[in-house]
């Protein structure tokens, strides 16, 4: 009895995953973060990678793209989590984007200059916060990203 219930689990396929495209999400799921309020300003953001769209997703004004990427599914790393310490949350922005945007901090030139795929409006996503005047933009993400830790880089002692 108990190996045909084990035979009939077995050929029974797991359950598939339903997820609504981006674009139809209304509620954030923040990575780590608290409920958003009622009276929030949202803004559209298209994401693609490699010349592919990977969707456009809703972001609260504010929140930095990081956040915003995690909260939507984007394949988007932040392996530091938003402490400038890697630059595996790199992104390619818009040169208006870019030019509207805070300067980025020393930090956060110093962790660019390891990024694959360095261009003049490279930013890291976790230093870049979410305007008004970004509704409609597009955020293009490398082809791939440095992680030393994950991508053999091995600890030395001091």
């Amino acid at each position: 009895f108990m190996l045909r219930r084990v035979a009939r689990t077995l050929a029974t396929p797991p359950p598939r995953a339903v997820q609504r495209p981006l674009a139809t999400r209304t509620r954030p799921r923040l990575h780590g973060g608290g409920p958003v309020s009622a009276d929030a300003t949202w803004i559209d953001l298209h994401w693609q990678k490699g010349g592919e769209t990977l969707g456009t997703t809703r972001a609260v004004v504010g929140h930095s793209l990081l956040e915003v990427a995690h909260s939507n599914h984007i394949d988007l790393e932040g392996a530091c989590e938003g402490s400038v310490a890697c630059s595996t949350c790199h992104v390619i922005l818009e040169p208006e984007v870019f030019d509207m945007a805070e300067e980025a901090s020393e930090d956060e030139d110093d962790m660019l200059d390891m990024a694959f795929g360095l261009t003049e409006t490279s930013r890291l996503g976790c230093q870049v916060f979410v305007t008004e005047d970004m509704d409609g933009t597009t955020i293009h993400l490398p082809e791939a990203t440095r992680n030393f830790y994950v991508d053999g880089h091995v600890p030395q002692p001091h």
